[in-house]
């Protein structure tokens, strides 16, 4: 039964529903006619529910070298089989089929190699941006407010030695 003919028949039972409800006075004695109403109800059940996808999907260059990887290693799988299958058979084409394969599959593994460096290139550039959080930015400023204390005290000190030395030990902050 198509999504059609299930639309058509669920509109057949409503309406039929709708007369059955409206010409029975609230039904039988024994509860028949209340059993009979809720079996002609139309029950709307979507055909499919869309559920939210588990993880992210892949970024388009790491898409691309998986689509690419996996085409290579069903080819390379796929001269594996052939090269086998020539080999028992005793034809001549075995040899050229086990070396291509020796072949594919050193390109298979390029292929898979390069599915995870392409990945991780990508999350390397554009990957998780990490934001510090507010405690980590917090112990930061402590310590440069810190910082920045010790050189002004140091600077203030460097100051008032200058001071004393200049003025000959008298106290006087100028010259006569």
């Amino acid at each position: 039964m198509g999504t059609a003919e299930r639309r058509t028949a669920s509109e057949h039972t409503a309406r039929s529903g709708a007369s059955v409800r409206a010409g029975s006075g609230g039904g039988r004695a024994d509860g028949g006619g209340m059993r009979a109403e809720k079996r002609e109800r139309p029950v709307h059940r979507p055909l499919w529910v869309e559920e939210p996808a588990r993880r992210r999907r892949l970024p388009d260059p790491v898409r691309t070298a998986a689509v690419r990887a996996v085409i290579i290693i069903a080819v390379t799988l796929f001269q594996a089989m052939v090269a086998f299958l020539c080999t028992l058979a005793g034809s001549w084409l075995a040899f050229p089929m086990v070396i291509s394969s020796v072949v594919s599959t050193v390109v298979a593994t390029w292929g898979a190699l390069d599915v995870w460096v392409t990945r991780q290139v990508w999350n390397q550039r554009y990957g998780v941006v990490s934001a510090p959080s507010s405690t980590a930015r917090a112990l930061r400023q402590e310590r440069r407010r810190a910082r920045r204390q010790a050189r002004a005290a140091a600077r203030t000190e460097r100051g008032q030695e200058r001071i004393r030395t200049r003025g000959g030990g008298a106290g006087q902050l100028s010259h006569p």
